[in-house]
């Protein structure tokens, strides 16, 4: 059996800042959520979790955290955390990134 290739997980300095703005709960969640399911299938869109956004090019991703998202893009064998924010304000975020 063919061990699945394991990526890693890392932040922008933008994601960072993010993350540690953010209540040590959803901080948890963030950093549970991702290990969970982005270590070995960053790219499977799962129908509520994980979505491809469409238009944006190279491929951003959207990781669903309660009322939070965490905007994520695939570089070889890393997943890197573009922005880690309130649902909403990713509208806006959204619109300056494509």
């Amino acid at each position: 059996m063919a061990s699945q290739k394991q990526f890693r997980i890392e932040f922008s300095a933008g994601a960072e800042r993010d993350l540690d703005a953010l209540p040590i709960d959803i901080q948890r969640a963030v950093l549970s959520e991702s290990a969970l399911r982005l270590k070995s299938e960053p790219y499977r869109e799962i129908k509520t979790r994980i979505k491809r956004l469409t238009g944006i090019i190279p491929p951003i991703y959207r990781l669903r955290i309660g009322d939070y998202r965490a905007y994520y893009r695939i570089l070889e064998d890393r997943v890197v955390f573009l922005a880690i924010l309130h649902k909403k304000d990713s509208e806006r975020w959204l619109k300056r990134v494509r």
